[in-house]
């Protein structure tokens, strides 16, 4: 009777787990298809009758890409520092080690891999690589603590960054880092290495397009796919390793590193091995962001304002939440687009040029400044500064971030309770 009782408890959990996994994934599975609606929603506004408006507001489909993968390295960065509390000032050393390797091996000038090498090939060795070099930093710095720890990374990374600078292996100008030459003509591949019909190029320069249902994808709205492939899923690994039992002891020595040790854990060895991981998906982000802009610079790689902008998005998003990263970068990025001074157009900046008529923006204000020339003082190249009060403004009224003060609200995980709140589950 108990075998039976057992048996029937087996078949049930069986049969009610594929059911169970689909209601805790409820949440990522409306943002992936919001995700995936973003272009045609673009298209459809930016092609109505509030183009104008529709164009200053939401950020064009070459920026989503560029959201998509420096999310991923900012997630990497919310893996290390978010789940075991120490600051990984460096991070941007494994960005552009996944950067320039990825640069170097379509150049031809990494020994075994010739240009032609598949790019999924290559973003997995700069993925590789990265995870080498973050033994090495790390067996040095989880000597340390604290801030001593994050000062280290730092300190390699600005090693890393000015060693870059002036290597003329990598390209006749350092200083200006190097690009693709005439080897990839029509863009890096994502699919499946050496099957040219489970391939797409992505490229800011040259990439496919795709006709669907009669609608053409453009090169960004395919790159824009594609890297969301690749973004969708290492998120999903990371969320894999967090939800496991050595993602609980990440969390474990985030919350008290002695304690964790005194019940037997080698807190040092699950430091080391998150912290690979880490740069592994960071070293990914890096040579998603060269084979989709196909050039790198050490500013835009090695720099340590690289991380600082994934410590930004992870702040603003929610530390220790690991989604988080995405939307607060969307959100750093979406504000800098709203305010920038794009030649382009788009923004506000434009809007407000091109829909004021003459008679507003040629009014004299109190102070002898016409309206053009206050909208000019206020917003023309200060971007930058409204971010930074934004910045601050979050760290002093919302600490949690975006997803972590929807997490404090909700209770508990937002994956969780947020179907709960809106469909009633329970």
């Amino acid at each position: 009777m108990a075998i039976s009782s057992v048996t029937r408890w087996v078949e049930n959990r069986r049969l009610s787990w594929p059911v169970d996994h689909l209601r805790s994934q409820q949440v990522h599975l409306l943002v992936v298809l919001a995700l995936l609606a973003y272009p045609g929603f673009y298209h459809l506004l930016t092609s109505s009758s509030v183009s104008n408006l529709a164009v200053a507001i939401l950020p064009r489909m070459d920026s989503m890409v560029a959201v998509l993968y420096f999310a991923l390295f900012a997630m990497s960065f919310d893996f290390i520092s978010g789940y075991t509390g120490y600051l990984s000032f460096g991070h941007a050393a494994f960005y552009g080690t996944g950067a320039y390797l990825v640069i170097l091996v379509a150049n031809g000038k990494i020994p075994l891999l010739p240009p032609g090498t598949p790019f999924m090939i290559s973003l997995l060795l700069a993925g590789l690589l990265a995870a080498l070099v973050a033994v090495v930093i790390g067996l040095v710095s989880f000597r340390l603590t604290g801030v001593y720890f994050a000062m280290v990374t730092l300190g390699f990374a600005q090693v890393m960054y000015v060693f870059v600078r002036g290597w003329n292996y990598v390209a006749s100008n350092p200083r200006d880092g190097p690009a693709i030459g005439s080897t990839h003509p029509d863009g890096f591949e994502i699919g499946v290495p050496f099957v040219d019909q489970l391939n797409l190029a992505i490229g800011s320069f040259s990439g496919d397009e795709v006709t669907l249902l009669g609608h053409t994808l453009g090169t960004y709205t395919v790159s824009f796919y594609m890297v969301g492939l690749v973004v969708l899923l290492s998120y999903f690994a990371m969320q894999r390793v967090i939800h496991s039992p050595f993602g609980r002891v990440m969390i474990a020595i985030r919350e008290n590193e002695e304690r964790a040790e005194a019940v037997g854990y080698d807190t040092f060895r699950y430091k080391i091995g998150a912290f690979v991981m880490s740069a592994f998906f960071g070293g990914i982000a890096g040579g998603l962001f060269a084979g989709f802009k196909r050039s790198v610079t050490p500013e835009s790689t090695f720099y340590f304002l690289t991380t600082g902008d994934a410590l930004l998005a992870s702040i603003i998003g929610g530390f220790g939440t690991l989604a988080g990263p995405l939307y607060g970068h969307l959100f750093d990025y979406g504000v800098r687009e709203f305010l920038s001074n794009r030649g382009l157009g788009g923004g506000l900046l434009p809007y407000l040029q091109e829909t004021l008529s003459q008679a507003v923006l040629t009014t004299t204000l109190p102070g002898g400044i016409t309206v053009e020339g206050f909208i000019q003082a206020a917003l023309n190249g200060h971007a930058s500064l409204y971010v930074g009060i934004v910045f601050v403004l979050f760290v002093l009224y919302v600490p949690g971030g975006l997803l972590g003060t929807l997490r404090i609200g909700l209770g508990g995980k937002v994956s969780e309770r947020l179907p709960a709140k809106l469909w009633g589950d329970r």
